[in-house]
This record gives structure tokens, sequence and C-alpha cells, in this order.
């Protein structure tokens, strides 16, 4: 489990896929401390096992192509790392599982004030699960949705976000794994199961129900 708040960023320094599987390396911008084989890392918001680079070498990675083919390490160089959330930790942002939904374009980056206001797509499936004032994970960022529009949402990034991970080399078309809110996607589950399973979740049917 992890928080949303970004540790360190890195670079992707190679990716080798053979049949189903492979390695994905990472040089972190910063040595990590303690790390231990096994662990969990969120690379762009996936939750990755650690092999090797406890030592301070590059982080090795196993990944599989259901992996690659869902989220943006296929495509973005840098990344946004956090390890999992210790037992002690404080929790400052929101419950992410590193279980990326989808990846999704950057529609436009505009400069207000000191901050950034990005707008990415919002791919019909996500939906039912992105509302204002929620949370939703974007390349592993907690972040609060401001304003959810036609088939897209907007964010705002505040400086210190931009300045402590690799949003600011993304680009308009660069693509972005998304992650909503675990307590959002339970909401839509038992809806759909107390209606049955083939019928639409919309915002109407959250409001009727109660969920907003």
């Amino acid at each position: 489990m992890f928080t949303g708040l970004v540790e360190n960023t890195g670079r992707i320094t190679a990716l080798t896929l053979h049949g189903e599987s492979g390695q994905l390396t990472v040089e972190p911008d910063a040595p990590f401390q303690g790390l231990v084989r096994g662990e969990s890392i969120a690379v762009n918001g996936v939750c990755l096992t650690l092999e090797r680079g406890m030592d301070g070498s590059p982080l090795v990675f196993h990944v599989l192509r259901e992996t690659m083919e869902r989220t943006n390490l296929k495509t973005e160089k840098y990344v946004n790392l956090e390890r999992a959330m210790s037992a002690s930790g404080r929790f400052g942002g929101h419950l992410v599982q590193g279980h990326v939904d989808a990846a999704a374009p950057i529609l436009s980056l505009t400069e207000r004030r000191s901050d950034l206001e990005i707008v990415i797509a919002l791919p019909d499936e996500l939906a039912p699960c992105v509302v204002e004032k929620g949370s939703i994970a974007v390349d592993g960022i907690s972040l609060t949705v401001e304003k959810v529009l036609e088939g897209a949402f907007r964010i705002g990034i505040i400086p210190t976000t931009a300045a402590d991970t690799v949003l600011l080399k993304r680009k308009a078309g660069s693509f972005v794994n998304l992650e909503t809110d675990i307590l959002g996607k339970y909401v839509v589950h038992f809806l759909q199961q107390s209606r049955g399973s083939g019928e639409k979740i919309t915002m109407n049917t959250l409001a009727e129900a109660g969920f907003l």
C-alpha cells in the first residue's frame, strides 16, 4: 500500500521483455537507504517488486507484459518513486494500491501564476470513480480532482509537487498512469451488484444513491 507522496524520482535505463515477462531497470536520482529484496516500490504509480539494487546500484524489477501494456512505463523515461508505506509512517496522501487502471494522455498544461493546471483525458470506464474534490493518483502522485469535464478532468499542481516529481517533464500528448480511489471502486462495484452488473453506473446513479 502507498500514499501517493513521491519520495524520489529516477530514470528508466533498461527494459527487456522475453515472452510475457522481463526486467525494468531504474536509476534513482538519490540513493535509497535500507532497501530489502522483495519489497514493493511504486514506479510511476505501478507497484513493482524489487529484485536487485539494495546495495545502491540501479533498481531492477521483474515486470509482466500486461503491466507494460497497461501503463506508460514503456513510453516514459522519467519516473516517480515511492516505497511502500511502513506501519509507523505518517499518512499524508490517500490509499494508493499501485494497481494502475489505465494510461491516458495529457490534453493541456497551463501555468496559473505559480501553479500548473493540467487537463487529462478521462477514459469512460473510469468516469464513475472520478468526482470533483476526490482523490486520484497520476503517475503515482496523490492529487485532488479540481473539476470533472466532458471526457476529461482537471488537476492543479503546486510548486512543491512540480519540483519533487517528474510532472514538469511531461507535455501535452504524454501519457500518465491513472489509479482511481479504491473507495470509489468499491462504491461502484456495490451499486453494480445491487442494480445488476449490466447497468451502467453514471454520476446521476451515484447522486441518486446518495454518494454525491
